[in-house]
């Protein structure tokens, strides 16, 4: 077995402490938390650029493993089992040697913990240039085995559209910067609005992340979005689990002028 592929085994190597916050995305039509998203934080709640800065090529098949433990062993301990709602989990492609030996140790902290295997998401961003086709092999490993699939800052990766058509996750969660505005930018909806229709045909389920106003999150739902995620709704808790402040749109009730 590789050195690589031993360093993700265990985790051992990466030695920095560290913890998750979690950020609901809420489903805006029923107002029911659809997932928690699992961010990196420091001990104490330090940003993630604490811990991040510290992962280099050495430690960070390490670190990929160690996050999704801590997530999965805190999920298990904050989620209420009856409520559904999922847990998502970023991973780094890069950090993946072969996905059905990687995998298991997220299945064994899974089986240890109680968690189920069917409420876990895992999420990727395209920040930077991966081998497509290892990507397309986690991606479907992955999915093979149960797991919900997603990918995250969908508008600003490096694979897009030439990743979908080769591979339809479950979810793709509309980059940010797409969303920042769009009340006012009717470019942004324009965009939007095509690439909605476009998931929409493919049977990918749209998740806008980032949002912070009200006034964008009129807009999404008018658009047809239900999965939203952002300030306007809850921000990330230090090991614990937000509440949604539901303003009333959400609920079904117009916008007050």
């Amino acid at each position: 077995m590789s050195k690589r592929c031993e360093g993700c085994r265990d985790g051992a190597a990466f030695e920095l402490p560290f913890s998750m916050a979690f950020q609901p995305i809420v489903d805006i039509g029923t107002g029911r938390v659809f997932a928690h998203e699992a961010l990196v934080r420091g001990p104490n709640g330090e940003g993630a650029g604490s811990v991040l800065s510290q992962v280099r090529d050495d430690n960070r098949y390490a670190f990929d493993q160690q996050c999704r433990v801590k997530a999965i062993e805190l999920a298990s301990r904050l989620f209420d089992p009856l409520d559904g709602a999922r847990l998502s989990i970023n991973f780094m492609p890069n950090a993946v040697y072969e996905p059905s030996a990687c995998i298991r140790l997220t299945l064994a902290t899974a089986l240890k913990t109680g968690f189920s295997l069917d409420r876990i998401i895992f999420e990727f961003t395209e920040n930077e240039q991966l081998d497509t086709t290892h990507v397309l092999h986690i991606l479907r490993t992955y999915k093979g085995m149960g797991f919900k699939t997603a990918i995250d800052d969908f508008g600003a990766g490096h694979a897009g559209l030439s990743l979908l058509a080769d591979f339809q996750p479950d979810i793709v969660k509309l980059d940010m910067n797409m969303i920042r505005g769009i009340d006012t930018d009717p470019v942004r909806r324009t965009i939007v609005k095509h690439t909605l229709r476009m998931l929409e045909e493919l049977g990918i389920v749209p998740l806008c992340e980032g949002v912070e106003t009200v006034s964008e999150l009129q807009v999404l739902q008018e658009l047809g979005v239900s999965l939203i995620q952002g300030y306007v709704l809850a921000r990330p808790v230090f090991e614990g689990l937000g509440k949604p402040a539901m303003p009333p749109l959400a609920a079904g009730e117009p916008l007050q002028a």
